[in-house]
């Protein structure tokens, strides 16, 4: 590599860094506690026990959860319903209206049901009057620093400077080492050198994991303007070939527990999650969308709803989903480490503390350093003893 070569990527390995460090660090602190946030959550939960019943127990009817939300709220709407395949629990989704849904997402509140016996197990305020809990914060300010889209853009732009930085540094870490066994910390000499040294260790050495988290959380925060997308084609074009009006009333509906009878039925390989209502703003006014993931452990990351009409209860077929939002599944478990259990989860830990290791030492270097930028990267790599270039390979 040539001199001018090397100067150019320590040029982009060093301001990319600096540029991000700060943004990154926030993400690595938030993001210790969201590789646990399952068991937080069921840590800090205060909810009613789940009742001991027979493995064999089937989950009761969703049209009785319906009709008991309905009793509890009266004159409110079901905006949908979450069937969790990992505990006994059925989630029921309400709002006083869709036009308050539409308004103000926030609007809405939930109720838990133990999904064997029906019993409630707790209920949420109106989510802009429940107060915010430890996780959501962290995840907050892990997403988008509490500034909503333009925050995730932003988030995102961090992570992909990140990804600069770290495919730079893979570049520039090769020139230093020439002629150092790898591994090498040179601790007799100054506290700098030492640093130098360790950071140049433990980020290539956790180079491929950070450069997985990395692309993968430049996927995740465009999450938002890639479900757009998806909902301003793809199902714009199919709603404009059904000539069907609206359901407005709960009278009109059929029945939800039917609905999720007719999907299991018509895709037997599929596991039902969720079930969004007829007129939420993330399905159809027609039909009630029942999101399903596959059994295996790939394609139980790979979502797709499928559309029952809310009228007839006919089944209306299942929705592709575009490669852009099938990389969007795939990422996110990637990025939290959360589809190999607690062994890796803990592994993904150790690997952000060392990040976070990283990311400091990197800040010391800057602030620590003496004169030009670039000529301190030339006297480190003389103090590395690197080749001299050849003098015709300058420029």
């Amino acid at each position: 590599m040539t001199r001018a070569a090397l100067r150019r990527w320590f040029w982009v390995h060093k301001w990319s860094s600096l540029v991000c460090t700060l943004f990154l660090l926030v993400i690595c602190v938030t993001g210790l506690p969201l590789v646990l946030r399952d068991e937080l959550s069921d840590l800090l939960d205060n909810a009613l026990p789940y009742a001991k019943v027979a493995d064999d127990t089937p989950n009761v009817s969703l049209d009785k959860l319906a009709s008991i939300s309905r009793q509890m709220y009266p004159g409110e709407i079901i905006t949908s319903m979450f069937s969790d395949d990992d505990e006994p629990k059925i989630v029921v989704f309400m709002a006083q209206s869709w036009d308050a849904v539409r308004a103000n997402i926030k609007a809405m509140h939930w109720i838990r049901f133990d999904a064997h016996t029906g019993a409630v197990l707790k209920q949420s305020k109106p989510f802009d009057q429940d107060g915010m809990s430890f996780l959501t914060l962290m995840l907050r300010l892990h997403r988008d620093l509490f500034a909503g889209l333009s925050g995730e853009l932003f988030m995102g732009l961090m992570a992909l400077l990140f990804v600069a930085a770290l495919v730079s540094g893979g570049v520039v870490y090769s020139p230093f080492m020439r002629r150092l066994d790898f591994g090498t910390v040179r601790t007799g000499r100054s506290r700098r050198l030492k640093w130098l040294d360790l950071h140049n260790l433990l980020g290539v050495v956790t180079l491929a994991w950070m450069l997985v988290v990395g692309i993968t959380g430049v996927i995740n925060e465009l999450s938002t303007p890639l479900f757009g997308l998806w909902l301003r084609t793809d199902v714009k074009a199919m709603l404009a070939k059904i000539q069907e009006r609206p359901i407005d009333d709960v009278s009109e509906l059929s029945s939800p527990q039917a609905a999720l009878d007719t999907v299991k039925a018509a895709l037997p390989g599929k596991v039902a999650t969720s079930m969004a209502f007829p007129g939420s703003p993330f399905g159809t006014p027609y039909h009630y969308v029942v999101w399903t993931k596959g059994k295996e452990p790939l394609t139980s990351r790979l979502f797709s709803p499928a559309l029952v009409n809310g009228r007839t209860g006919e089944f209306g077929g299942e929705v592709g989903m575009p490669w852009y939002l099938r990389a969007l599944e795939l990422s996110r478990p990637l990025h939290f480490g959360d589809y190999g259990g607690m062994p890796l989860k803990v592994i993904w830990i150790l690997l952000d503390l060392v990040t976070i290791v990283v990311l400091v030492s990197g800040l010391y270097l800057w602030l620590s350093r003496r004169g030009s930028p670039i000529a301190e990267a030339e006297q480190e790599l003389m103090a590395s003893r690197v080749a001299p270039l050849r003098p015709e390979a300058a420029e």
